[in-house]
């Protein structure tokens, strides 16, 4: 999956010139976390409403709302913007992209094209999204998790159940765990999973959690 199936195109974007007041605006209009600054077509910098919350002034300061509104209208946004920014590039996967944000503990990225311009933002909720139409976890069905020694012709064996069943297996994802284990989920369309299980379990794959999901 590439992030240019999953993020916003065409992102609102503002100026390093800005008004910290018109920014903050911007984004609560349009219920934004963060907003790319762009100068001449070139990505400079990015915005967030952290940064605006960071210069706006203590409730506990002493200032009328007119002399807050004076210093804030004084405020542009290259000011307040971080200049160093994240971004990935559209033709990048989506697990580029949330390793990205998890490794640099951020919610969203600005997506570039191999020119270097803006073309749009993927944030942490387009990628747990990926995830749940991956899974197709909106869509119910049974899930069955495993939990086995990993040896090669394992996925072969495991499928092969659900074929000699005819069932069918509709997603799957797998981890590593300690001392060569894998656990893997797969989820199928199946109401009644006993006959399956037993068949896991006699060659050596026993099911640890089986569970409706979903509608």
């Amino acid at each position: 999956m590439l992030v240019s199936k999953r993020m916003t195109p065409n992102p609102v974007t503002i100026a390093p010139t800005t008004m910290v007041t018109e920014a903050a605006i911007t984004m609560k209009n349009n219920k934004f976390r963060r907003l790319p600054v762009v100068d001449n077509g070139k990505l400079v910098g990015i915005v967030t409403d952290r940064d605006l919350r960071d210069v706006s002034p203590s409730p506990a300061t002493t200032l009328s709302i007119y002399e807050l509104n004076y210093l804030l209208a004084k405020i542009q946004v290259n000011e307040v913007m971080k200049k160093e920014v994240i971004t990935i590039n559209v033709d990048a996967t989506i697990e580029e992209a949330a390793l990205l944000m998890y490794t640099n503990k951020i919610g969203g990225l600005v997506v570039v094209n191999a020119a270097g311009g803006v073309v749009g933002v993927i944030t942490e909720t387009d990628v747990f999204k990926c995830f749940v139409d991956v899974m197709g976890l909106a869509e119910g069905r049974t899930r069955l998790t495993l939990e086995f020694t990993d040896k090669v012709g394992a996925l072969f064996e495991i499928t092969g159940i659900f074929k000699d069943l005819g069932i069918n297996i509709l997603s799957y994802a797998s981890q590593h765990l300690p001392d060569n284990r894998i656990e893997m989920v797969i989820r199928a369309d199946i109401q009644d999973a006993t006959e399956l299980t037993r068949r896991l379990d006699a060659i050596g794959y026993p099911v640890t959690n089986v569970v409706l999901i979903g509608k």
